[in-house]
Formats: structure tokens, sequence, C-alpha cells
């Protein structure tokens, strides 16, 4: 592990002790796992992470719920508190999917602050597809990419490679002609990835990128045969070009909501670690993590209703990061299903546990040593302080 991974790991690990007050951390069994495996190079671990939820955006295509409620994007304590809990788990940045307009601007001017302040990286994919999955017109990218390097890409949240990086997604729908027009004369101010599928289509765009991210969420590591035969051969072609090779990983899938058939389960981990081995073998510059809060298509790995903290748990461990389990009390959030019921009750247990045994300690202090009752203004936390409440958010 270097040394940059072991300051970020640092700093994430006092920055939650210190923020943790909606929080409770209780040890649990994957801390005892065995010792993560070795990623060539030391890549980069960054997780996909999305700033367009609204209070509205969870009545559509969600089955599951973040621990934090159903949040905004504009909540800065929602931000940190992410960026927090990601470095917790050992995760160095966040692939922030953006464009420009008003409101993503001001959001990824937030999150920006804030990882000035934490020390967390952060880089670009550019969402280059409508609503329709047509192509933007290539003026409205290349003016986007304009706003990003004249506002954002002077800050050290986007120095991981040697200069700012953003992810073209959609270059699948591309000519040459609109990649080539979209990179040019941009080389000095930021590298520019293509988002292609397999060898051949990246080996198309190649003259004209900096490299390739492949946002590959749906495969089935337990039955695609292919799967890690592939991303060794994108790695390769994307290395022989010189390029920046971003790999991926996910912990399951399931976008029926959406539309869609394919259901990936998370096998109690088995198929993040299974993609993150392969993602490993592939010799990537960076694991690209899908996602941090994709709650759609479900690969989300932030602490939700449904899932708990499992899965960043999982990834904490493949880091060799500090493992906490992490549980929201707020009130906020909606209920969850039945098997996520007794989680919550057993948090809700310990925490009630802590309590009566502070006042229990603080009376028999008092009884014994004449201490007096103004002790109990000192217990860390109260249910009633939770800023995670509405009224506070």
């Amino acid at each position: 592990m270097n040394r940059r991974r072991r300051i970020h790991r640092t700093v994430a690990v006092l920055s939650l002790l210190a923020s943790s007050v909606a929080y409770v951390a209780v040890p649990t069994a994957a801390q005892e796992a065995p010792s993560p495996p070795v990623a060539p190079g030391d890549p980069y671990v960054l997780a996909h992470y999305y700033i367009w939820f609204d209070p509205t955006s969870w009545n559509r295509a969600k089955v599951d719920f973040p621990l934090l409620g159903r949040y905004s994007s504009d909540e800065e304590s929602v931000m940190r508190r992410h960026v927090e809990l990601a470095q917790s788990a050992g995760v160095d940045g966040f692939i922030v999917s953006w464009k420009s307009g008003e409101v993503l601007d001001s959001r990824l001017e937030q999150l920006i602050e804030i990882a000035e302040e934490l020390d967390f990286k952060l880089s670009i994919t550019y969402q280059g597809l409508d609503f329709n999955r047509d192509p933007l017109p290539i003026a409205r990218i290349e003016s986007d990419l304009e706003v990003f390097v004249e506002r954002y890409a002077d800050s050290p949240v986007f120095d991981m490679f040697g200069k700012p990086l953003v992810v073209i997604t959609g270059t699948w729908e591309m000519t040459q002609g609109e990649v080539q027009r979209i990179t040019s004369g941009r080389s000095e101010d930021v590298f520019i990835l293509a988002s292609e599928k397999n060898v051949e289509d990246y080996e198309r765009m190649a003259d004209y990128v900096d490299g390739n991210l492949y946002y590959w969420s749906s495969v089935n590591p337990e039955t695609n045969t292919n799967h890690v035969t592939k991303l060794a051969a994108m790695g390769a072609a994307v290395r022989a070009d010189g390029g920046i090779w971003i790999a991926p990983a996910a912990p399951g899938f399931d976008a029926r909501e959406l539309g869609g058939t394919t259901v990936v389960g998370r096998r109690d981990g088995a198929t993040l670690r299974e993609e993150w081995q392969a993602a490993l073998d592939s010799l990537p510059d960076a694991i690209g993590v899908i996602s941090w809060n994709e709650f759609s298509e479900n690969t989300h790995i932030e602490p939700s209703i449904e899932f708990g903290s499992a899965s960043l748990e999982v990834l904490a461990g493949l880091t060799g990061a500090p493992n906490p389990i992490v549980i929201d009390f707020d009130s906020s959030a909606p209920e969850g299903p039945p098997d996520a019921i007794p989680v919550r009750f057993i948090a809700i247990g310990i925490f009630i546990a802590v309590i009566v045994g502070s006042t229990v300690l603080v009376a028999r202090r008092r009884n014994d040593d004449d201490a007096p009752a103004h002790h109990l203004r000192d217990l860390p936390h109260r249910v009633g302080d939770d800023p995670n409440t509405p009224e506070m958010l």
C-alpha cells in the first residue's frame, strides 16, 4: 500500500469518527477476512457518483433507498457523509457524472469544496448522450468541456494522473470525426477517455482519445465465461496504445424497474469480489466501482435499507481499509423490507444499551462519589439530536 493510500485512509477514518453523530460503528466478522489481493501498480479505487438526485427522484424506478434517507444532491451534509464513508472503505475518489447546467454546476462546485477539504480525488464522466440515448450536439459537448477547464480543472482534486480526467460517455454512438472534434486541441488541459465496450471499438477511437473506461454494470461473473478474458484484452489494447485504462467492478445489478430483465445477485459479496479480481487482473490504472449511488440499477454500495453496509464492508476488505458497519437513525427514511427491520432493531438496541449503561454508570458514581448530576450532559448523542432529521437537513 503506497503512501498516498495510507494518508487518505488515515484522514478518512479520523473524519468519519469526528462526524459520527448519526452513525454507530460496530465491528464485524469481515475485519477478520484474509489480506486483500495486491493490485498491480496499486491502481486508484474510484466509485461512480451521481449528483442528479432530488427528493422526487426516489419516486421513480427505485426499490431500495439510502440509510441517509431520500436525499437531494444539493445537501452539503449528504455529500460530506458520502465522501467520508467512501474514504473509510478505501475509495480514493469519485467519478462524477456531469454536464454543465445551473443545477449540476452548483452541485459539482460544492463537491469540489468538500473534496478539497478532505483530500479526496475527483474525475468526470461527461454525459454525452441525451434522454433518448442519442449523442448530444458536438458543439454542446465542446462548450461544456470549456466550462470544465476554465472553472474547475485547476482544483487539486482532479490531479491523479498529472492532468484532470474526463470520460465521454456514449462514444460508441459517435463517429471518429465527432470524437476527434471533441478532443482536438485539449491535450494540454485534460485527459479525455472513450467509453467503448470492446477492443475493436476502442481501437477505432484510439488515435483520438487518451484511454478508455468500461462501464460494465450488468455482467454476471458467475455465468459469463468471457468476463475475465474480455477485460484483460481491453486492458492490453489500451496499454498498448499508451492510454489510461479504468476497469469495472460492481456488487450486483437489477434494472427491472427500468424495463430490463437482467438480474445479477450480490451473493453475499461474491459478485463484487470476483469482479474486483477480474479488474485487477486486467492491470488497470484505476478500478471504477459501479457504483456509489446508482439506485435505479441497484449497483449502489452506499449503505441502504435493503443491503445495509454489506457491499461497503466487502470493498473495505478488498482495499485493506478499516471496516465499520454504518447505521443511520434517520426517522425520515422510508420503511425497509421485512428482512431489513431486524438490523435496525439490533442497532437501536445497541444504542439504547449504551445510553442505559452510561446512565447507570453516572448514577453509580453519583451515589459513591457524590458526583454532580450535570455529568449527564456529557453523553455523546441523543436520538433527538440526530442531524439527519428533516428539520436539520
